[in-house]
This record gives C-alpha cells, sequence and structure tokens, in this order.
C-alpha cells in the first residue's frame, strides 16, 4: 500500500473516530487533542506523517492566540452564555409563543423568530437548540403537534447561529480566507490585495439568514394549509391575554438593543467583531444583572 493511500486512510479513521469519541460524550477538547495525538504517532510508525512536523505546533498556538479577530469567538461564546443564564430565551418563547399560539402553526412561528433574535444576539448554536428544546419542545407537544415537525422545527431554528451574524463560524472562515485570499492575489501579481474582513461576511450573510428564515416560516405555513392536524392552535384564556403586548415588548427589547449594538457597530464601521464581541460581553452581563441573574 503506497504511503499516499495509508494517510488518506488515516485521515478518514481520524475523522471517525474524532465523531465517534464525541458521541460518546468525551470533552471535545480531550478529543481533538489525543485523537490528533494517536493519529500522529500511527502516522510516523507508519512512515506518513514527519515528527518535525510537530514541532511547528507551538507557533500555531501563539499564533491563533495572538490573533485579534479570533478574540472574537469566546467572547460571542461569554455573550451566549450569559443570555442563556439570563433566562432572556425563556422570556421570549414564553411571550411569542403566547403571541402566535392562538394562530395554526403558532408555536412553530414563534420558535423560527426566537431562534433567529437569540441567532443574532449570541453567534452560537448549542445554547439556542438546548434553551428552545427544553421549553417549547414539550410545549409543542402538549398542544399536538407533529413530534418530527417539533424537532425539525427546534432543530432548524437553532442552527440559524451558523450564518446569521455575529456568526463564530463566519468569523472562522473569515480568518482563513484572508490568508487564501492573499495568496491567491500575490500568485496573480497583485502585490496590494484588498482584504476579505469579518465585517464583510457579516454583512453578506445578513439576506441569506433572512431568506432562510422566511423559507421556515413558509413551510410551517404550507403545513398548517395543507396539514392542519400537525400544528394546531393554542387556546388562549382572556388571563393570559391581558397585557400581553407589554410582555412581548419587554420581552423583545432587551436583545433587539443587544443586537442592534453589536451588529449595527460592525456593520457601521464604528467598531471591528472583536471590539463589538467586547461590546456584546459587557451588555449581556448588565442585562443578567439587571435580570438578578448575575452571581460574582
Amino acid at each position: 500500500m503506497s504511503a499516499v493511500l495509508i494517510g488518506e486512510v488515516l485521515a478518514v479513521a481520524m475523522f471517525a473516530t474524532t465523531i465517534g469519541a464525541v458521541l460518546l460524550g468525551y470533552p471535545v477538547a480531550f478529543t481533538l487533542a489525543g485523537v490528533g495525538l494517536i493519529f500522529a504517532t500511527l502516522g510516523i510508525v507508519l512512515g506518513v506523517f514527519d515528527v518535525a512536523i510537530l514541532s511547528a505546533l507551538v507557533g500555531r498556538y501563539f499564533g491563533t492566540m495572538t490573533n485579534e479577530t479570533l478574540v472574537a469567538v469566546p467572547l460571542f461564546v461569554f455573550m451566549g452564555v450569559m443570555l442563556e443564564r439570563s433566562k432572556i430565551a425563556e422570556a421570549l418563547l414564553t411571550t411569542m409563543g403566547e403571541l402566535f399560539g392562538s394562530l395554526r402553526g403558532g408555536l412553530g412561528y414563534s420558535v423560527v423568530i426566537v431562534g433567529a433574535l437569540l441567532a443574532a444576539s449570541t453567534g452560537i448554536v448549542g445554547a439556542t437548540v438546548v434553551t428552545m428544546g427544553l421549553l417549547s419542545l414539550p410545549a409543542m407537544m402538549r398542544a399536538g403537534y407533529d413530534p418530527k415537525l417539533a424537532a425539525g422545527t427546534i432543530c432548524a431554528a437553532g442552527t440559524l447561529g451558523q450564518i446569521i451574524p455575529p456568526s463564530t463560524v463566519l468569523i472562522f472562515v473569515g480568518d482563513i480566507l484572508q490568508g487564501a485570499n492573499q495568496q491567491a492575489q500575490l500568485e496573480l501579481g497583485n502585490m496590494a490585495p484588498d482584504p476579505i474582513s469579518v465585517g464583510q461576511l457579516f454583512a453578506g450573510a445578513i439576506i441569506p439568514g433572512l431568506m432562510l428564515v422566511g423559507l421556515y416560516l413558509a413551510w410551517i405555513l404550507f403545513k398548517s394549509i395543507f396539514d392542519p392536524k400537525s400544528c394546531p392552535p393554542l387556546e388562549m384564556s382572556a388571563e393570559r391575554r391581558a397585557g400581553l403586548p407589554g410582555r412581548v415588548i419587554g420581552a423583545l427589547a432587551p436583545p433587539l438593543a443587544l443586537m442592534l449594538a453589536v451588529l449595527g457597530s460592525i456593520l457601521g464601521g464604528i467598531a471591528t467583531p472583536t471590539e463589538s464581541a467586547s461590546v456584546g460581553a459587557v451588555g449581556a452581563m448588565l442585562l443578567t444583572a439587571r435580570k438578578g441573574q448575575l452571581n460574582l
């Protein structure tokens, strides 16, 4: 067997082992490091991996740590955790469910809209999916929703954080494209290439993200028309309707303000993604403290 084929087999096996270890519940950090070192050792033993490559790890670590663009990732993750602890997501889901619940498919609409708002406020997927799954899925099941439609709506709405800015995925993509674009332009003879910024990717992702939200809402509308039993309306009492507009405004105002502060500063050219992430992290802490959920 040739060295190239052995390397390809090891690469596929490493990918499969990593996915399997994560699914078994091992911590992601230890899984990535451990599986990488194990397969590096196998590659050295089989003669398809140069041990000298490992000497470049230290430089790569310091290069990643000093990359100002990537500093935005932990800040956005921190912002998402703060919003989860502040119970803002719970308030959003509850009030939006009451607002649209009387419509056929109303709980589905509320899940998609809240998923889009949380995506634009946090940029991470895990907290959004877990929060909506714990709060919305039982309510949708009690209302008589089709389990496939309920679970699919929650998962689809939760993954909006991948594309709607600020997105941690777009930050990684922007960092990778910066180097690739510069190298490609230099090979074409352009000695002063225009850089690709994360802010440009954020601006370009807004319309596709909104289109995706529209498609999800259109699918729920389609199901409510042609399969009404899959998404029945809720029976809303007069007590629950009392004061609903005020509760909706109170639940929407905090995430909208945070979203405008983060995205507005980026798209307006006032701040870089890293600077806006710090603004969002501080804003999320203030909102959490306002809710009385910030335990220092």
